[in-house]
């Protein structure tokens, strides 16, 4: 079990009494395993659907948890383990109803709706339209992070800082992307980390202006930008950090200015996060910061708020500011229940969109690219031909880009840093 019994049940009574059932029953499935495709007898590393494992507790295949208003009872349904179970893998028992009863539970209750969240449900028939309202629903009751799960998040953020501290020393001409991927990911382990919490991404020069790139063989060269963006998993709670160091050398006037305009953003975005403030004005102004240290550089021309508006900005930070992290690296992101996406261009690229509130944990992760797939098309040169210095421009398309990227705690005062014992320096 991920939880005592008593965070569960107090979690169970606090989402039974968010989510307008009505009398209609609520199934949440954990999954199946998906066989590899060889033909073997392995399948893919199994994870059980984050909205089971929130309420069950348990990361395991085949589970369901069951809720029926009438007599407010959750019911977890486990499959039975068999021996070939017990023999290859090891397996026990889980705590739990044989998941063979489910179907005589649905039966007494013939003839009512079925909300049906987590992994789908062979067999079971469930009102789609109830399940998407209760989906946004049970996202929303999630997003403040109990203290059992802060727990779990403070040990991630441990491991993920010993991934980072361990990397200072291959951050030389020579080493390569995956070399440092596997420093960083050795350093999570042995500090606690179950896994990392999502494909690392290690880039290096160019690389750097890659968002999700995976860490190859390339070695780094002498005053290059290294952006490294990873995070340790633990008990399925994960962190999601983002350091741009230099390697070697000291960086070049240009490099040093570029990181201290996202430093200084970024600043100035985590100081914004408290409760009640717009998730969605802290990213505009924050694209207007980066857009005036753009400027400030020359690389761009006008007026920052008119270039925001204009979606200039974009070419530079292509991304949102940042987005909820917890049980997964982006956990209950969206809306407020019923919220519709705010539809101005300027906030196209946002994640999440919803007033901050005490529990949320939240990224803060601004960054500038020098993105050639950007910077080179053609239909964006033409319609912002004259918002951009296109000769700074071109001169460092090479470069790649900054990143700085923590995890905060929205509290009732000044928010947390869970990572700020990872130094943001180059």
């Amino acid at each position: 079990m991920i939880f005592t019994d008593r965070v569960l049940s107090d979690r169970r009574h606090r989402v039974a009494a968010t989510l307008p059932l009505g009398d209609a029953l609520l199934l949440v499935g954990a999954g199946e395993p998906v066989p590899l495709p060889e033909n073997s007898d392995q399948t893919y590393p199994f994870r059980a659907h984050a909205e089971y494992v929130y309420l069950a507790g348990l990361d395991h295949e085949g589970g369901v948890i069951a809720y029926d208003p009438r007599d407010r009872g959750w019911t977890s349904f486990v499959p039975i383990v068999t021996e070939a179970a017990r023999v290859w893998e090891g397996r026990t028992q889980l705590p739990g109803i044989p998941l063979t009863e489910l179907p005589a539970w649905l039966a007494a209750r013939s003839g009512r709706a079925v909300a049906a969240l987590g992994a789908p449900l062979a067999g079971v028939t469930a009102d789609a339209s109830l399940s998407g309202v209760m989906r946004a629903h049970f996202h929303h009751a999630r997003r403040p992070k109990d203290d059992a799960e802060l727990a779990l998040l403070r040990r991630a953020a441990t491991a993920t800082a010993a991934g980072y501290a361990a990397v200072q020393a291959e951050l030389r001409p020579g080493r390569t992307e995956r070399q440092l991927q596997i420093e960083l990911e050795a350093a999570f382990f042995r500090a606690g980390g179950d896994r990392p919490g999502y494909g690392s991404i290690v880039g290096s020069g160019p690389n750097a202006a890659v968002l999700h790139v995976d860490p190859s063989d390339r070695a780094f060269g002498p005053g290059e930008f290294v952006l490294i963006d990873a995070g340790a998993e633990v008990s399925r709670y994960v962190c999601d950090v983002t350091r741009t160091y230099v390697v070697g050398d000291a960086p070049t006037p240009f490099q040093r200015d570029l990181y201290q305009i996202v430093l200084s953003a970024q600043q100035r975005a985590i100081a914004a996060c408290r409760p009640g403030e717009e998730w969605k004005e802290i990213h505009l102004r924050c694209a207007v910061d980066l857009t005036a240290g753009l400027i400030e550089l020359g690389v761009m021309h006008g007026a920052a708020e008119s270039l925001v508006e204009q979606e200039a900005h974009t070419l530079f930070f292509p991304h949102g500011l940042g987005h909820l992290v917890g049980l997964g690296v982006r956990d209950a992101s969206g809306t407020l229940p019923d919220r519709p996406k705010d539809p101005r261009p300027c906030l196209r690229t946002l994640r999440t969109d919803l007033p901050l509130a005490p529990g949320y944990v939240i990224t803060v992760e601004p960054g500038l690219y020098f993105i050639p797939a950007l910077l080179n098309d053609p239909v964006r040169r033409e319609r912002f031909r004259d918002c951009v210095n296109w000769a700074i421009a071109e001169q460092h398309l090479g470069i790649g880009g900054v990143r700085i990227e923590d995890n905060l705690v929205i509290t009732t005062g000044e928010p947390e840093n869970l990572t700020a014992a990872i130094p943001r320096t180059l």
